[in-house]
């Protein structure tokens, strides 16, 4: 049985983990964490499931779970996962805002045999529309990136964008595919910024909007043709079965492990 503590148990995100740890026969909630709700219980559809703490390492010491799982915010995320890896607890780690690198420094201050593992995304469809798009890159000249976010997403560009632009400038690179975008020369003067930000190269544009949940296109074009990779998520349950795959993935590896693909072979 895999312990789970949950940090933000009370957010958008960590309501569905928590109801998606307590239907997982492999896995037992024993600890909410989250220091603005207070002390008292975690529970879903009105049944207590596990304490809730107000301190993180109090809720690892009396409750000592397997794995910590967070979707917080990335102001809080730094310290709660220095937290987890010094008592020697995986972590799971969904809060984006935190670059590779930090995710580098933390991960070389960890015990040995600790896993942190952090995914952009966890929708198997959204890992799937990046590794599709990084295979379509280098056969195409232009290629932009739109992602859709609810109005209440803390991070622009989201980390799915970001992910898959680098990824897209990466493969583009290694095809001989290194020119500049086109058309952010044609900005106008008090415009600057219609073509997006650039990453690596390549546009990202940010949609921000109530009644979106989370989307993101990749649009690719070339002489006469152009190529959409979409992928849509609709409700926030399609991140479970990425979650509870990572759950269970991270106490048989160890060290820094960025992104759902490294756990589904692509």
């Amino acid at each position: 049985m895999i312990r789970v503590l949950v940090c933000g148990f009370r957010g958008r995100m960590g309501i569905q983990v928590v109801r998606a740890i307590a239907a997982a026969e492999d896995m037992e909630l024993v600890a909410g964490f989250d220091p603005l709700a207070g002390e008292g219980s975690v529970e879903s559809d009105g049944v207590r499931l596990a304490p809730a703490f107000i301190s993180l390492a109090q809720a690892i010491e009396d409750t000592h779970p397997d794995v910590l799982v967070d979707f917080t915010a990335p102001g809080a995320v730094e310290a709660t996962i220095r937290t987890a890896l010094s008592f020697g607890l995986d972590c799971v780690i969904g809060t984006t805002g935190l670059s590779r690198e930090r995710y580098e420094e933390l991960a070389a201050d960890a015990p040995e045999n600790v896993t942190l593992f952090h995914a952009p995304n966890f929708t198997i469809g959204a890992v799937l529309m990046m590794s599709f798009a990084r295979k379509a890159a280098a056969f195409f000249e232009d290629v932009e990136v739109i992602e859709f976010h609810h109005n209440g997403k803390a991070d622009a560009p989201s980390g799915t964008a970001l992910t898959t632009a680098r990824a897209i400038a990466d493969v583009r690179a290694e095809a001989g595919r290194t020119s500049e975008a086109p058309g952010a020369e044609t900005e106008l003067a008090d415009r600057k910024g219609a073509r997006g930000t650039f990453v690596d190269g390549i546009p990202v544009h940010s949609v921000r909007s109530n009644g979106f949940v989370a989307h993101q296109e990749v649009i690719l074009g070339s002489m006469g043709e152009t190529l959409t990779i979409r992928h849509d998520s609709i409700d926030r349950a399609s991140y479970m079965p990425g979650v509870l795959l990572a759950i269970r993935a991270v106490g048989k590896r160890s060290g820094l492990i960025i992104g759902l693909k490294e756990l589904m072979g692509l």
